[in-house]
């Protein structure tokens, strides 16, 4: 997993697009995604990006944190694997509770 990167901070008009093309100067992008609200398709102004070589992930971890890119400072870091949410029935009800 060390050759995704986690990329925060994204301006809300950033594209997959223009985040594969900030990406690409440092080696070859499998895949750059913008993380969208899935009810308002709007950006959630984080994203990822893939490698296929975890040096050239890591040369573009180290130059592009910090940077600026449409107008918003980037915070850049390796991806972590996704928490598990649980299971079950969601908040707030319980079999013994009254009404």
């Amino acid at each position: 997993m060390a050759n995704k990167l986690y990329v925060g901070n994204l301006n809300f008009d950033t594209t997959d697009q223009q985040l594969e093309e900030a990406f690409s100067q440092y080696g070859e992008v499998v895949s750059a995604v913008v993380i969208r609200d899935r009810d308002t398709d709007r950006s959630r102004g984080f994203g990822f990006v893939e490698f296929s070589q975890e040096e050239d992930a890591q040369k573009a971890k180290e130059a592009m944190n910090g940077t600026d890119l449409d107008g918003r400072m980037l915070k850049v870091d390796d991806a972590r694997e996704p928490r598990s949410r649980g299971g079950g029935r969601s908040g707030g009800f319980n079999s013994r509770s009254r009404f």
